[in-house]
């Protein structure tokens, strides 16, 4: 139904939002405030949804999902997983998390197709209460960041006549004040939020140019560093300091340059009951492409392909590129902070590593643009819930979501400008494999059901195979960071890997799969075992995080739960939300 400038909507919590505001804007289904529907992952209509223009067209939702995710991970984190942790296998660091990406990306290809709703499907206040600003606001700040380091970075490389100029000096002061201040950050961020201000549809073009700009530097610098290869340079492959523990730690910091994908869609996983209150662990770090499907033209095609696209385009481009720097330049010589630039100095090639440097500084802020565009879409929907207060659903005339954008990006410039990045890549890194795995088992849980004569079978299969993954990783980790190790522990790993296996198998074989004819959007192959196989990779690389980060994270989703519960005692959530979490959890153990 389409609420008319007379009515107001008021689901719980903060109270009604005026619909004059919103009304020509968002169009709801009928059960969008009465708590009925969302309940079943497997419908095909989420809890609530609102259409905006539909002007996204495929090519615009890759140059989103290539302009978020190209970027950091290829100008900033390369150089340093290769001085630091793989070598010159930083290539395979890349193709592991790659292939981990994409078992994760056809998940959210097709809950992208299934659930095409702007903001996603945040329903519950036991999903949303997770969902802070300030995280969301860390995923765009860790490369706002990076892009203030980048200009000094640079202009540190002037010729020491240079650097005497007072003009050189006032720019070096202002960009690097020191006590942890970088107002090239500020800057950056507050061009991003300005320009978001007009709305995505205007916004868009930059993006566009952009992005073709940035694929454009990346293949020039791929081929480039290409012809300079030494093949001296690649031996040995795998450093024996660093050894397979550190291509399999290299891999998961390269896993920030994945966070193009939206994780939101695995709320569907919650509404089957699994996850409870934690689903929202991470997912603000996957927003760009399935966060825009309400704006997208063709949606239940348009997004899945696009996510398919990104994946190829941008994994290529990350393992081609780091192969040619790994082979340009010895690993102990590279750069931690400008790998490519100080490469092409380090062969000689000058006006090259002038050229990439001012190349990496003119592209890198669009993935703050593209990255913060989803979090106001978020708000309006945790607004319509009642979680957040009113004012973030109010949609101006132009149907853009400006206060929203005014406080998301408020946040994200105070983080950006005051956070380092080394303080967040671990942190986003490590949440963005609990989102991809969640993500995963979502997609098992919609395309399988539990037998009629035991119900709940599936889910609790599947908190077993979690555990006996987490318990493999654990054990692996000890394997490959000790030179010897006992024969007790390897069998023990062999055993919890073995038992993964079987119950993965049993998943297959004891679940019955949900039949969909032509259900009209894409369908993620090989289910359950691509998730399955998702679900191992994301959690053997959770085990390789450091122990600081692993700590931090939990905080975080302890205080998300608590946050929730604190919700349901206080009566923000309707009462049917309660029942129906009640009964859920003495269900599962019957």
């Amino acid at each position: 139904m389409i609420f008319s400038p007379d009515e107001s909507m008021s689901c719980a919590g903060y109270g009604s939002v005026p619909s004059s505001d919103i009304g020509a804007a968002v169009r709801y289904n009928d059960d969008a405030c009465n708590g009925s529907g969302g309940r079943n992952a497997k419908s095909h209509h989420p809890h609530h949804s609102y259409e905006l223009n539909r002007h996204m067209s495929l090519f615009d939702l890759v140059s989103v999902g290539v302009g978020a995710t190209v970027g950091s991970g290829v100008f900033v984190l390369t150089g340093l997983i290769a001085h630091t942790l793989s070598g010159p296998a930083v290539s395979v660091s890349w193709l592991i998390a790659g292939l981990a990406a994409c078992a994760s990306g056809l998940c959210y290809a097709e809950l992208g197709g299934r659930f095409p709703s702007v903001g996603s499907t945040y329903v519950y206040a036991k999903e949303t209460m997770g969902d802070c600003a300030a995280v969301i606001a860390g995923a765009a700040s860790a490369v706002a960041r990076s892009w203030g380091d980048k200009v000094v970075e640079y202009m540190k490389t002037f010729e020491d006549e240079d650097k005497t100029s007072s003009l050189y000096q006032f720019f070096i002061s202002t960009l690097d004040p020191g006590y942890g201040i970088n107002f090239g950050a500020f800057f950056v961020s507050l061009v991003a939020v300005l320009l978001l201000l007009d709305g995505v549809k205007e916004s868009k073009h930059v993006t566009n140019f952009f992005t073709i700009l940035k694929v454009f530097l990346v293949i020039f610098i791929s081929v480039t560093s290409m012809i300079l290869v030494k093949k001296e340079n690649l031996i040995p492959f795998v450093p024996p300091e660093f050894g397979a523990g550190g291509v399999i730690r290299g891999s998961t910091s390269s896993f920030f340059g994945y966070i193009g994908f939206d994780g939101r869609y695995m709320i569907h996983l919650s509404q089957c009951g699994f996850g409870l209150g934690i689903t929202y662990s991470k997912s603000r770090s996957f927003k760009e492409i399935c966060c825009l499907s309400g704006e997208a033209i063709d949606p239940s095609r348009n997004v899945p392909r696009a996510i398919i696209i990104t994946l190829l385009i941008v994994t290529s481009l990350y393992v081609v590129a780091s192969l040619g720097l790994a082979g340009m330049v010895p690993y102990q010589d590279i750069s931690e902070a400008s790998g490519f630039p100080d490469g092409f100095r380090y062969r000689g090639y000058n006006w090259t590593a002038d050229l990439t440097a001012l190349g990496e500084i003119t592209v890198l802020p669009l993935c703050v643009l593209v990255t913060i565009m989803a979090q106001p879409r978020l708000n309006f929907t945790m607004a319509m819930d009642g979680v957040l207060p009113p004012f973030f659903a109010e949609v101006d005339e132009k149907q853009n979501l400006k206060k929203g954008t005014k406080v998301a990006g408020a946040v994200m410039i105070i983080i950006a400008t005051v956070v380092p990045f080394a303080h967040l890549d671990d942190l986003i890194s490590s949440g963005i494999l609990i989102a991809f795995t969640i993500t995963d088992a979502s997609i098992i849980l919609v395309r399988h059901t539990s037998p009629h004569d035991e119900p709940f079978k599936l889910e609790r299969l599947l908190i077993v195979f979690h555990v006996l993954s987490l318990v493999s990783g654990l054990l692996f980790k000890n394997c490959i960071s000790e030179e010897e190790t006992g024969h007790a522990v390897r069998v023990m790993t062999l055993t919890s890997c073995a038992g993964s296996l079987i119950i993965g198998n049993l998943i297959r074989t004891k679940c019955p799969r949900v039949d969909e004819a032509d259900p009209g959007f894409f369908l993620t192959p090989a289910v359950p075992i691509l998730p399955l196989c998702g679900c191992f990779v994301n959690i053997l690389l959770i085990t390789r995080m450091e122990l600081k980060s692993l700590i931090v994270l939990f905080g975080y989703l302890v205080f998300a739960l608590l946050g929730h519960l604190y919700n349901l005692h206080r009566g923000r959530l309707p009462a049917e939300n309660i029942v129906e979490i009640s009964r859920f959890d003495d269900a599962w153990w019957r």
